[in-house]
């Protein structure tokens, strides 16, 4: 099995006609604002390099190996040091759209990852999120599940969005199932979309609809609940198969 297959197992192109019908969203969506999103066991602190540099740095670099897994499919890292890490997170800190955050591990007020909002058009009601990547020893976690829950809710309930995206290289099979396993659409791969890194990136696109949105709030809620998990954390029902059955 190459890359691609194994890469593109799982996804089923959303079923959905196209339609033409009359927008009458208005006021149009918001724009995401610097101010944290707090969850139960997550929450979400606008970047701010004095607080986390050292932190996210310390986090995404323990190992070579490591850390090149961890940023082999971003267009950034690894980085050579913290210095240059830190100059690059004052640039992350600095601009509006990605609008980056760093994520908090409720329990222990630990660093763990960052993620953003970017290709942000209130107009259209469209955001992303992305630039995701948690540390390894927190990844598919309870804690990363609500950080990203946080912010798909902030954008489709408190800020208005009627589309919410997700894109990965195409390659990327972690991605691809992270991005199934939160609920959303596969809707197809857009090809030598991208150079990274000086090389080519085919760009594989998901989404959630509006009127997709409640159907995957309730089934993350109930996967949340804290009587989905025993008394070591361990979750009773898998997202990935109670999103897989919508």
């Amino acid at each position: 099995m190459s890359d691609s297959d194994r890469a593109s197992d799982g996804d089923r192109l959303r079923d959905r006609a196209p339609d033409a019908n009359a927008v009458s969203r208005i006021p149009p969506s918001r724009w995401p604002f610097r101010a944290p999103i707090e969850g139960t066991w997550a929450g979400l602190e606008p970047v701010d390099p004095d607080l986390h540099a050292a932190a996210l740095f310390a986090c995404s670099h323990r190992e070579k190996a490591e850390s090149e897994e961890l940023w082999r499919y971003m267009p950034y890292g690894p980085f050579a040091d913290e210095r240059a890490f830190a100059a690059w997170l004052g640039d992350c800190a600095a601009v509006a759209d990605p609008l980056f955050y760093a994520i908090v591990d409720h329990d222990d007020g630990a660093v763990v990852g960052m993620a953003s909002f970017l290709n942000i058009f209130p107009k259209n009601g469209s955001i992303e999120i992305g630039h995701i990547w948690f540390s390894p020893a927190v990844q598919r976690s309870r804690l990363t599940t609500e950080a990203l829950y946080l912010m798909m809710r902030h954008a489709m309930d408190d800020l208005g969005y009627r589309r919410l995206e997700w894109k990965c290289n195409a390659l990327n099979a972690p991605s691809r199932a992270a991005a199934r396993r939160l609920g959303f659409r596969f809707e197809g791969i857009f090809y030598k979309h991208l150079v990274v890194k000086g090389h080519n990136r085919d760009t594989a696109w998901y989404s959630i609809l509006d009127d997709e949105w409640p159907a995957v709030r309730e089934t993350f809620e109930a996967w949340l609940a804290p009587d989905n998990f025993d008394r070591d954390g361990k979750q009773r029902q898998s997202l990935s198969r109670m999103n897989a059955g919508r």
